[in-house]
């Protein structure tokens, strides 16, 4: 039994790899903050001064374990310092080196429903920050994301990862809702479609693939360009989609047919923007361009302004600023802003967008925002059939066997039929006889289609049999039907 007892005493003792590392840490952490060796307490001949230095001892410790606890968990973060490998100085290094291994990599930045949290596609993972910069969440599902985009009808944080998976998030409650595998390789192509949300991405093949998260299959496959395809941009109106390529051609697709309404020669576009009011910009190198439909149906896309920047600057996005003629440039030295007249819609509703906007109002339009949340399943490409009438389909035409049974079914009742009885000399058994002789044959009436259809489908096979057994020289005398 003492042997048990030890053995139960050394399985309790002993702890999971993870919690040694732990505790090893703690107790080099704790003998930081320790004021020297301990007194010897068994030398002392005082019981009043061993009583009281012992508890002061025992006092030491637990402030040595909380303080240690406390830099574990609370301050993670410890000071760094310069160093240096061999004949390497520290006074040599400069800032540029400095800033280029401590910056983080950003890949792509999407607010979410306002302006209050955004998500960002950082080197590994990607986070949501609170305005003031508060990391607030690790998204560690999606893997390195390349591109995100938020879906404000449905709050949904939509993303395409390195190796080509879409992700669809919901930020309302924190669980994914789709996972999907595009099997197109990587891509960094990405928009959402305002009128209908539905995800585009653009690929290395020259095709724009379309997807909603309730779909594991491409909801549409267009082959837009003979090489990759660059950039793609929606129209606010969701009924025009501009697309570029690497051959130097910017083409308009009507979404409502799925085909090309204009080819624009001559530029390659890194970058793709429409404005609220149909202008489209168009970054590549150091040149920005802003194209103008002079149409109003989006196939008379002509320039209408142009703007170059400083030289060996390379825009990266372009991007217009909503109720004002702005157009944001992001470039490799920073961002810029230029004046483009009439992109924006100079009249806005405060219903959608208030400039104005109080913190008491922002709050109840985010209350607003998630009662009036769409289901992911309201994606679609054509939303207009959300609350409409099914069409009526025809009504098939029954079977022979189905036709049978109801045959059956309809003499089977007629002959259980259950006569009145009538007065002496009119309730004799003939007539009784006769009166349910009536009643079938009446059912009988009810199905003379399968009776007709067997007889023609008899005479059509006879003379078929009978056309096709004369020799060649008679088959002209047959009868054709």
């Amino acid at each position: 039994m003492e042997v048990a007892l030890e053995d139960n005493n050394l399985m309790e003792k002993v702890l999971p790899p993870d919690e040694q590392e732990i505790d090893v840490e703690l107790e080099a952490k704790e003998k930081k903050y320790l004021r020297g060796e301990g007194a010897n307490l068994e030398s002392l001949k005082d019981k009043k001064l061993k009583t009281q230095l012992a508890s002061r001892e025992k006092l030491y410790g637990k402030s040595a374990k909380a303080a240690a606890k406390i830099e574990k968990w609370l301050l993670p973060a410890s000071a760094g310092y310069l160093e240096t490998e061999g004949l390497e100085k520290t006074w040599r290094i400069k800032q540029t080196d400095i800033a280029k291994e401590v910056r983080e990599t950003v890949r792509d930045v999407a607010f979410l429903h306002n302006d209050q949290f955004f998500a960002a596609a950082q080197k590994k993972y990607s986070y949501i920050y609170a305005r003031d910069g508060t990391e607030l969440h690790c998204l560690k599902e999606r893997g390195p994301v390349a591109r995100l985009r938020f879906l404000k009808n449905h709050f949904l944080l939509a993303s395409i990862n390195k190796i080509g998976q879409l992700h669809y998030q919901d930020v309302t409650y924190g669980d994914m809702v789709a996972s999907i595998r595009t099997g197109k390789g990587r891509t960094d192509v990405m928009e959402v479609n305002p009128y209908n949300g539905v995800v585009a991405l653009g690929h290395s093949g020259g095709t724009v693939t379309m997807w909603k998260p309730t779909s594991q299959a491409p909801l549409v496959q267009m082959q837009c360009h003979p090489g990759p395809v660059s950039a793609v941009a929606f129209h606010p109106n969701g009924h025009l989609m501009a697309t570029s390529g690497k051959e130097r051609k910017v083409k308009i697709w009507d979404l409502r047919k799925f085909e090309e309404v204009q080819t624009i020669h001559g530029f390659h576009a890194k970058t793709l923007s429409f404005s609220q009011k149909g202008l489209l910009a168009a970054g590549t190198g150091s040149f920005v361009q802003v194209l103008g439909d002079s149409s109003g149906g989006g196939g008379g896309y002509s320039r209408y302004m142009s703007h170059s920047m400083v030289k060996g600057y390379q825009v990266e996005k372009v991007m217009f600023r909503p109720y004002e003629d702005v157009l944001g440039i992001g470039h490799s030295m920073g961002w810029s802003s230029v004046l483009i007249p009439g992109s924006g819609e100079p009249n806005f509703d405060s219903w959608v967008a208030n400039p104005f906007e109080t913190s008491k109002q922002r709050r109840e339009k985010e209350v607003h925002l998630l009662l009036d949340k769409l289901p992911p399943e309201t994606i679609m490409l054509d939303p207009s059939k959300i609350g409409a009438m099914r069409p009526s389909r025809r009504k098939e035409r029954p079977t022979r066997g189905e036709i049978e049974v109801e045959k059956e079914v309809a003499i089977e009742a007629a002959k259980s039929v259950e006569m009145k009885k009538k007065t002496k000399g009119r309730n004799k058994p003939s007539k009784r006889t006769k009166k349910k002789k009536e009643l079938v044959e009446n059912a009988k009436k009810t199905f003379p289609e399968l009776e007709h259809s067997n007889i023609a489908g008899k005479k059509r096979r006879i003379g078929e049999d009978a056309a096709a057994e004369l020799p060649a020289s008679l088959k002209r005398f047959a009868r054709k039907n």
